[in-house]
């Protein structure tokens, strides 16, 4: 095991993106902050590139690769770039008309729409506006999930709120114009399953909780539980002797860094940026693993 510091790398500006992309949600544990680490790390030189555990993209979308699986165990989440990958437009009215009606009693009426039996009977493009409403709209940025899988963020008080739309038609395009970006809704140990030698697998879990009082985030109906790290770990293992390359982040605690203690452990320093008590957020440390 060697455990590094790494502090104020420069990246050079990414040649032949013509189009910057942004994450269309703000998500639990994004990674916009941590592009200047992350970044440099990468192998020079790979087939496809993999994101098991996609969230908000910031990654994937400063990325930009030509070929790439994308996977992420939220429905609704992927639900959402699929909409925007098809129907764009569409989506992009649907938005207007929820801005245009946005208050607390609209905000719980669509909410409510996922306790509805008929939640099932709306079009993929009706959710995905629905979700990316609520995600602008609930408080705090943070959408959560209960164990039924349903949104139960509460409001967030804002009487205005607006959308990006051109970000929307550039993902669109990005999306489009590479057919070799497979967009999947499922468990990464099935992605896993797919990949060969010369694939990077750039992995972003729910992170373990630091502490007794940490803050959980709900992504899905099931919790990311210490188990579930374990299991993720030793699917690592089986990469490893596959030889597929990844590097994954998690929070910086002695659980993780003893369960990750045959690799390769480096230390990052974030900032915390949502957190639904503001005195919390503050500089925190991240760790990055890698096999290679």
């Amino acid at each position: 095991m060697r455990i590094e510091i790494i502090k104020n790398i420069e990246i050079e500006e990414k040649e032949k993106i013509t189009e910057k992309l942004n994450p269309f949600v703000v998500w639990p544990g994004g990674k916009r902050q941590l592009l200047k680490y992350i970044f440099p790390l990468f192998p020079k030189n790979y087939n496809r590139y993999i994101e098991a555990f996609l969230g908000g993209g910031a990654v994937f979308f400063n990325l930009q690769p030509s070929k790439a699986i994308i996977n992420d165990a939220n429905e609704e989440l992927i639900n959402a770039y699929l909409a925007i990958k098809s129907n764009p437009e569409e989506l992009i009215e649907l938005l207007k008309e929820h801005g245009k009606n946005n208050s607390k009693d609209y905000y719980y009426k669509i909410r409510s729409l996922d306790r509805n039996i008929n939640f099932s009977s709306l079009s993929g493009v009706e959710r995905a506006a629905r979700f990316i409403y609520i995600s602008k709209s609930c408080f705090n940025g943070l959408i959560r999930f209960n164990k039924k899988g349903q949104i139960n963020s509460s409001f967030g008080n804002k009487s205005e709120i607006t959308f990006d739309y051109e970000n929307i038609r550039k993902i669109s395009k990005f999306l489009n114009e590479n057919n070799d970006v497979e967009i999947i809704n499922g468990d990464y140990k099935e992605v896993f399953k797919r990949l060969n030698r010369d694939d990077f697998v750039y992995l972003d879990p729910p992170y373990y909780p630091v502490s007794a009082t940490a803050e959980l985030v709900h992504y899905t109906k099931e919790d990311f539980t210490t188990e579930k790290q374990i299991e993720l770990k030793n699917e690592c293992d089986k990469l490893t002797q596959r030889g597929v390359k990844f590097l994954l982040s998690n929070a910086d605690c002695d659980f993780i860094r003893d369960l990750w203690k045959d690799y390769e452990i480096l230390t990052v320093e974030t900032k915390r940026m949502i957190c639904s008590d503001p005195s919390k957020r503050g500089r925190v440390n991240e760790v990055l693993v890698k096999n290679y």
